[in-house]
């Protein structure tokens, strides 16, 4: 398992390179207050994307530990909410980077940003639970239930721009110059989660033995 996970990490990296060498070469927005910085985007979305997939394992995993009661079920979702936290977190930072050269603000309580905090402070809650209860089963149960709360945040971020008025850009607006690259980039983040999730598994399933 270390051996794949080197894979892919490696794998990753070449990925991420060659897709950022790209997005570097690409001409700069014809918005004159964008210029070079919409490039942000291939930072941003693929941490989007793979923070939604990290919590949708950590859905899945919840889901399969109440059914179960294996406890294998119950660090594979606290694995993935852990990816999920750092990227969420990484996109909500660099999201408020590009509406401060866009809309000229960092915050501007806009249907996305507010409901990406909203998610944000769900999973926020997912860890502090997590933390304040020592017992194992109980842990894992009592958080595997809040998990499956805590993911309504998940399509309320993603249908937010269709319910509400928004200026955040859709994906439709993305051409095939930009979304070659940028698959690129957003499939060498989705191969670190894995890599990490094969290793932060693995290590706490070991601590979970030495208990």
């Amino acid at each position: 398992m270390k051996r794949l996970a080197a894979v892919l990490m490696i794998a990753a990296t070449i990925l991420f390179i060659i897709g950022i060498y790209s997005a570097m070469k690409l001409p700069q927005s014809p918005e004159p207050t964008l210029r070079n910085n919409y490039k942000i985007i291939f930072f941003h979305l693929p941490s989007a994307i793979t923070s939604f997939t990290a919590f949708t394992v950590t859905l899945i995993a919840s889901i399969l530990f109440l059914r179960n009661r294996d406890l294998k079920w119950d660090i594979v979702a606290s694995s993935s909410a852990k990816v999920g936290f750092f990227m969420i977190t990484a996109a909500l930072i660099s999201g408020s980077i590009w509406a401060k050269v866009a809309w000229g603000t960092y915050w501007n309580w806009d249907p996305r940003e507010t409901t990406v905090l909203i998610l944000w402070f769900a999973y926020a809650a997912y860890f502090a639970l997590r933390a304040s209860i020592d017992e194992i089963e109980d842990k894992a149960k009592v958080s595997s239930v809040f998990a499956i709360f805590a993911y309504v945040t998940i399509p309320l971020s993603y249908i937010s721009t269709r319910i509400f008025f928004s200026l955040h850009p859709t994906t439709a607006q993305i051409g095939l110059e930009i979304g070659f690259p940028l698959s690129m980039v957003i499939v060498s983040f989705l191969l670190m989660y894995v890599a990490f999730m094969i290793l932060d598994t693995r290590i706490s399933k070991l601590e979970l033995n030495v208990r």
